[in-house]
């Protein structure tokens, strides 16, 4: 039988008295470990591209080090419990692990990188929900919140910059510039990220802490919430986006949905809603943002048109190309085992062919299936899709107490969680990040566990 939620995110042994928690929090050094995950995962691009550029390929895998410690170290506390994802997705990493290197690839290393994404940062998300509770989470969105200000700042600079600006040098020291193609000759900003996909992950995350801050009193600095909220709408025209604009809608529907349950939230949710729209009103008419606003939209024009409009542009990207990964012309001839783990990563491409690039498809079902089959493939598909639900279930029953963290986080989880492109660091950073964080979400602050005696047996 499945394990509730409450099997893997609830404390493994009794409080101690608080006294003794207020002297030393035994969960200091894990909870300091995971901010330093978040922290690398924030700013990674930027040690790439401008503090150790001739370390680049190794500061790719920096957090891996790190998820093995966090993982290890939580394990040996006897807070990690097994369960049916952690169990399956392990059975689905080593034999695909094997079948890549005797039926696939045959690539050790570049079996080694794939399976790492299934074997760290995975179960990293169970290691978070753990040690973290909604306090702690609440803690990590106020962190957003302040380090959103520069952030916009930055990525208008990167927007109205050359790419051979510093502030647009690529992973390396690239003088060629890490923007990507925009529209009307502006290109899509990175921030501190080595891609610009991090701005839409780390916008949308954003965009639940913000909402869910305003729906809160007294749990965020007013001037400090209303600059960042300002920046979140600065920031969608400047991303050239379309994903981060809506995903940014999506959980501005979660949030009116949790206000809707209890009337006097949608009283504090709408004025906020309406005074956002007037101020992104009134900055549309500033020159700042006038510029990015026409590239906005004749980006979104322009992929309507080639993508076949709202339903090409929305419906196949959310589906990640599942079903053309089952039944396109080239699924029936891939090998029963795919070609191998790691295999649709850039990384891999890059070791097998000496070319960065894409040898499976793109999107993340496609790449699962390719790299592993139809069977693995779709397993790793289904503990996925399973894990959202479950999550997402367990946050919507909190709603019935008026705890809505959960759920808003939920708006971007069930996107990143089953099809966010795990082959691409960032994207799988994000991924781990809030798997973690809305598990750490339904566990209301308390005392933390304390270190169980004579190590690794899970709590029952």
């Amino acid at each position: 039988m499945t394990p509730s939620l409450t099997h893997f995110s609830a404390a493994a042994r009794p409080t101690p008295p608080a006294r003794a928690l207020a002297a030393v929090d035994p969960l200091r050094d894990l909870k300091r470990g995971i901010w330093a995950y978040f922290l690398l995962l924030i700013f990674e691009g930027a040690l790439r591209k401008w503090v150790l550029p001739a370390l680049d390929a190794p500061l790719l895998v920096v957090r891996d080090p790190l998820a093995l410690w966090l993982i290890v170290a939580t394990w040996r506390r006897g807070l990690l419990a097994t369960n049916f994802y952690l169990a399956g997705m392990t059975v689905v990493a080593v034999i695909a692990f094997f079948t890549a290197l005797l039926l696939g690839h045959g690539n050790l290393s570049v079996a080694v990188y794939g399976v790492r994404i299934l074997l760290l940062h995975f179960p990293l998300i169970f290691v978070i929900g753990r040690v973290f509770d909604r306090a702690d989470v609440e803690r990590i969105g106020r962190a957003m919140v302040w380090i959103s200000i520069p952030m916009t700042v930055l990525i208008a600079l990167q927007f109205y910059s050359p790419q051979s600006a510093w502030v647009n040098r690529g992973v390396g020291g690239d003088l060629e510039g890490a923007g990507f193609s925009g529209a009307l000759g502006f290109f899509r900003p990175p921030g501190t990220f080595s891609f610009t996909n991090g701005n839409s992950f780390f916008y949308s995350l954003l965009a639940c802490f913000a909402l869910y801050f305003w729906l809160t009193p007294r749990s965020m600095n007013r001037l400090v919430l209303a600059a960042a909220t300002a920046g979140l709408l600065a920031a969608v025209p400047f991303s050239i986006s379309r994903t981060l604009l809506f995903q940014v809608l999506v959980t501005v529907a979660f949030a009116l949905f949790a206000a809707s349950r209890r009337p006097r939230y949608m009283a504090r949710i709408l004025p906020a809603l309406v005074g956002g729209t007037v101020l992104l009103a009134a900055l549309s008419q500033t020159p700042l943002l006038q510029t990015p606003l026409e590239a906005f939209s004749t980006r979104i024009d322009q992929a309507s048109d080639y993508e076949g409009g709202v339903k090409g542009t929305l419906g196949d990207r959310y589906l990640g190309g599942m079903m053309s990964a089952l039944t396109g012309a080239g699924s029936a001839r891939e090998p029963f085992f795919g070609y191998g783990i790691g295999m649709g990563t850039n990384v891999g491409s890059k070791l097998l062919s000496g070319d960065r690039g894409f040898l499976l498809p793109e999107e993340e079902w496609g790449r699962l299936i390719g790299e592993m089959g139809v069977v693995l493939g779709l397993a790793t598909i289904l503990i996925r899709l399973s894990l959202t639900v479950r999550i997402a279930l367990a946050g919507y029953r909190q709603l019935a107490d008026g705890q809505f963290l959960a759920w808003l986080l939920i708006s971007f989880g069930a996107t990143t969680i089953p099809q966010g492109q795990w082959a691409q660091p960032t994207a799988l950073g994000f991924s781990a990040l809030m798997g973690g964080l809305m598990l750490a979400a339904l566990r209301p602050p308390r005392a933390a566990p304390a270190p169980t005696p004579g190590g690794p047996t899970p709590p029952r």
